[in-house]
């Protein structure tokens, strides 16, 4: 199976305004991923630009509740109808975002299925919650991360249907590193995402791993996650071989940006007690360099 993308978007001006809008969003807040996207030729980077718009959007209605009222349910019903009409190629709504959005689902073969799983991600987010078990957190990670790796590879282009299950994996995989870092942040909000069923193998609680009392217990329970993640980078590894060439130094980059950002948790795990761990901007600059002198090579 080949998906064919587009060489160029057919846009007017109010539409390059609009991208330009959705850019600069990216360039203001995707952090990690802002590195990797930059390197996708153009139109596709564009396109990149704008679900990157939709998916902070969508983080924003929800960001700071604590609970569903109506008003939030009805922010929440309304992005959501938005969408639908974007992705069905129109829009009845001015806002920058959804004109680009409507654009690019003309051009690009997204499907509505993994907008919705996000956007109930987000819902779910809403609530304290507690994972039980790993096949819990494995359909968490698949709703709010994989699906964003599903509709990247379809803007990027692939041969192989199996990219998309690939897809899910290597979604999975930042989800786990994401989870690693921020777990004392999301424990302070009341969302412990990593499995219960863990916790009580190594006898420790949520609160002993973020004050990290027990040390024994604690590197025990986070190394055990961490050679999760790591599975689950090696599982996807064919996906890389699998999508459009030209896109490939992008999927590199932003691989390799998680896969640091994990060896570094593995090399002292309790630093995650002390400080949120992340790459320096001059590593991830320079990753995104060899990436783009690999995409010249190819």
């Amino acid at each position: 199976m080949s998906v064919i993308t587009p060489s160029a978007l057919q846009i007017d001006a109010e539409t390059r305004a609009a991208v330009a809008v959705c850019r600069e969003i990216t360039r203001a807040r995707a952090g990690n991923f802002y590195w990797g996207l930059r390197l996708t030729p153009e139109p596709r980077r564009s396109a990149m630009y704008v679900i990157y718009a939709w998916m902070r959007e969508a983080d924003d209605i929800v960001d700071g509740q604590t609970s569903i009222s109506n008003s939030g349910a009805s922010d929440i019903h309304a992005f959501r109808t938005a969408t639908v009409d974007a992705l069905a190629g129109h829009s009845v709504l001015d806002k920058p975002i959804w004109r680009a959005l409507s654009v690019v689902a003309r051009e690009y073969p997204l499907d509505a299925t993994d907008f919705h799983c996000m956007i109930d991600g987000q819902i779910a987010d809403l609530q304290p919650r507690r994972i039980a078990d790993w096949n819990e957190l494995r359909t968490y990670c698949s709703q709010v991360a994989s699906t964003v790796g599903t509709v990247c590879v379809r803007v990027w282009g692939y041969e192989d249907p199996r990219a998309l299950e690939l897809a899910v994996e290597r979604g999975i995989a930042f989800q786990l590193t994401n989870l690693l870092r921020d777990v004392v942040e999301d424990v302070g909000l009341g969302r412990v995402y990593l499995p219960q069923e863990e916790f009580d193998r190594y006898g420790i609680s949520p609160k002993d791993l973020c004050a990290w009392s027990k040390p024994t217990q604690c590197e025990k329970l986070m190394r055990a996650m961490i050679d999760r993640a790591r599975e689950h980078f090696v599982r996807s590894q064919p996906l890389d071989a699998m999508i459009d060439p030209t896109c490939r130094p992008t999927l590199w980059a932003l691989t390799e940006i998680y896969r640091e950002l994990l060896e570094r948790i593995a090399r002292d795990p309790s630093q995650i007690s002390r400080k949120r761990v992340s790459l320096p901007t001059l590593r991830k600059v320079l990753i995104a360099l060899r990436a783009r002198g690999m995409g010249r090579k190819s």
